[in-house]
């Protein structure tokens, strides 16, 4: 239930496109810039921002290539407030530049 709603909220913001990799879905606009993955007990939602994010709701934060990524560990559907989803549309924004 948790990857359906995170679906239908970011499918909405334009230019997305989903592919399947091996363990995930990329979600891409210009560039890749989310990556879920579902777990036996969570599912894993990584995003790439220029700088690190200070905040609550992240599971960990690691430089990758000149960015970093941003991951939140997700329980259930309830765990995919509003505040998740304005740090998500800091990944998707920053991927259209």
């Amino acid at each position: 239930m948790a990857f359906d709603r995170l679906l239908e909220k970011v499918i909405r913001w334009e230019p997305t496109t989903v592919g399947a990799a091996k363990n995930a879905l990329v979600f891409t606009s210009h560039k890749a810039w989310l990556i879920v993955r579902p777990m036996t007990k969570v599912l894993d939602i990584k995003f790439y921002y220029d700088e690190p994010i200070d905040s609550a709701l992240l599971f960990k934060v690691q430089e990758f290539g000149g960015k970093y990524a941003h991951q939140i560990r997700i329980n259930n559907e309830t765990e995919l407030t509003k505040d998740v989803f304005e740090l998500l549309r800091l990944g998707f924004n920053q991927s259209l530049k």
